[in-house]
């Protein structure tokens, strides 16, 4: 049976999938989590954030806005994407782990899930439709 002639090879639709999974996680951890806190770090209020390791909460909220919103957007063009998977990973390890461990859950279950496609697009990198491709002719 003959496929669309971009599915016909089984490297086009692995390069499909990898490329749904940086759009659907890199737009919905940039706007779903990390817009919000772009926001809150540049209103000028007090800051209150989880103050991870002591680092205090300034600082913690910046590399939750650095994982969440700046490595969601490169993720969603496939720049540096094995890179910025690892921040995005180590942030829902975080929220696993620290933040929701006690939880139920219904609570802990959406950082579980985010942090599966992190580990895949880290393994497995951007892809052929990606920029890491176009520019360095790598996934």
């Amino acid at each position: 049976m003959k496929l669309i002639p971009i599915f016909e090879s089984q490297d086009k639709l692995n390069d499909l999938g990898l490329l749904l999974l940086r759009l659907t996680f890199g737009f919905s951890m940039a706007y779903g989590h990390g817009w919000g806190k772009l926001q809150q770090l540049f209103a000028g209020g007090e800051i209150q954030f989880m103050n991870f390791m002591g680092l205090g909460e300034e600082i913690s909220l910046f590399l939750t806005v650095f994982a969440e919103f700046l490595c969601g957007v490169l993720l969603m063009l496939g720049l540096f994407t094995r890179a910025v998977a690892f921040p995005l990973l180590f942030t829902m390890l975080i929220a696993i782990f620290i933040i929701h461990f006690n939880d139920p859950f219904g609570k802990l279950e959406k950082a579980i899930l985010y942090a599966i496609p992190f580990m895949v697009l880290m393994l497995m990198g951007g892809g052929r439709y990606s920029l890491d491709y176009r520019f360095w002719g790598k996934s």
